[in-house]
């Protein structure tokens, strides 16, 4: 029968394989290699494969398929990664901590108790956004306190 170019292909995987794993010395590569190239039909592919573990051959109907060696197995691909999903009240806090510049720092105690909350909350769910959190935390923190100073100095005047 005659040999198709991805049957050549196959036996060049082979031969590569077989020189990689020191069966075959450099020139005895070369030369079947070049073989492997001018092959036009099983049998010539096939001889050319014959003393290596693994060759282009036709299984006989019924036989048993042979084991793919690990040479010619895709390699691995790890997991797609999953996507990064955040806290919903750590990008809660951190909005309404930014926002107290805005707002006079009004929103300073609602980012800190939302910032709180996301906190105990990702512990348990293991959900992304704890530097979001801490971002609500101090800033709304800053916040509270420039309030508490604020107040302070209105009392302490008066």
């Amino acid at each position: 029968m005659r040999a198709a170019n991805s049957d050549r292909e196959r036996t060049i995987d082979v031969l590569k394989a077989a020189f990689s794993e020191g069966r075959l010395t450099a020139a005895e590569y070369e030369h079947r290699m070049s073989a492997a190239h001018q092959a036009a039909t099983y049998g010539q592919l096939a001889s050319l494969v014959a003393d290596l573990p693994s060759g282009p051959m036709v299984q006989p109907f019924g036989a048993p398929v042979p084991v793919v060696p690990p040479t010619f197995m895709p390699a691995y691909l790890p997991p797609p990664s999953r996507p990064v999903r955040n806290n919903g009240l750590a990008v809660a806090s951190a909005t309404l901590g930014c926002l107290t510049v805005l707002t006079f720092g009004v929103t300073g105690l609602p980012a800190v108790i939302t910032g709180h909350m996301a906190r105990n909350r990702m512990r348990v769910t293991r959900e992304d956004g704890d530097g979001l959190a801490v971002l609500g935390l101090v800033l709304g923190w800053l916040s509270v306190a420039g309030w508490v100073l604020f107040l302070l100095l209105a009392l302490a005047s008066a």
